[in-house]
């Protein structure tokens, strides 16, 4: 039980910071989803930190581990959000722009993760 509380405090920070990232405003014009763009990205280096720091012999306390991972990353990042903006933008006719947002967002989320596990191992 003490996990599932764990996962939703983390979840709580993750999301209600996913939301106030969500307010900054941008370009009206801007079609591409920075924002959410931003946020996967940022969320798949910090989980790369944390699985690289959870890998280690002096690993961090698995509540702490699973708090982080589990419930602020997979709170603060927003695959849903980014199904439903690749499909808005296929549904608008903007087939290009989706395809370069899809493609960018995995590449450059798993690159995020990589170089977070890459700053842990070098320290």
């Amino acid at each position: 039980m003490m996990e599932c509380i764990v996962v939703g405090a983390g979840g709580f920070i993750g999301a209600v910071c996913r939301y106030l990232i969500g307010l900054i405003s941008l370009k009206e014009n801007c079609e591409f989803p920075v924002k959410t763009f931003v946020i996967n990205i940022v969320g798949s280096f910090l989980i790369g930190i944390i699985a690289a720091l959870a890998m280690r012999k002096d690993s961090l306390n698995p509540r702490i581990v699973l708090f982080l991972k589990v419930g602020i990353c997979g709170g603060f990042t927003t695959f849903s959000s980014f199904a439903l903006e690749t499909g808005d933008l296929m549904q608008d006719g903007k087939w290009n722009l989706a395809v370069i947002y899809a493609v960018l967002s995995m590449a450059a989320g798993i690159i995020a993760v990589f170089a977070g596990q890459g700053i842990i191992r070098k320290m």
